[in-house]
């Protein structure tokens, strides 16, 4: 298997927050977006908005805005992206190992 198929997704999901980002939508489903910045943490809005177009980008999140007012947006995970967690699970799991032996 050619290494370079993995370079596109790691450039986005190794950017600062987009794992956590894709493993709190992983855990909670369907998340307004300041529902997903309050467990996050210590996030901004900017940053916010940044990974989740590039988790949009990179087909891994999926954006549905409402046209309502207020204006009201929900974000999940795609197929993809659930498909990814659960690859990336086993380095989780290998990442807590290792900061706890």
């Amino acid at each position: 298997m050619c290494p370079h198929l993995l370079e596109g997704v790691l450039n986005t999901v190794a950017k600062k927050w987009s794992v956590l980002i894709v493993g709190t939508l992983a855990n909670h489903g369907l998340l307004r977006f300041t529902e997903l910045q309050s467990r996050l943490g210590p996030i901004s809005p900017k940053t916010l908005a940044a990974r989740l177009t590039d988790l949009g980008r990179a087909g891994l999140v999926a954006r549905r805005a409402h046209a309502e007012i207020p204006p009201r947006v929900e974000y999940r995970l795609t197929t993809a992206g659930r498909e990814f967690w659960r690859s990336a699970t086993p380095l989780v799991a290998w990442a807590a190992m290792r900061d706890h032996p």
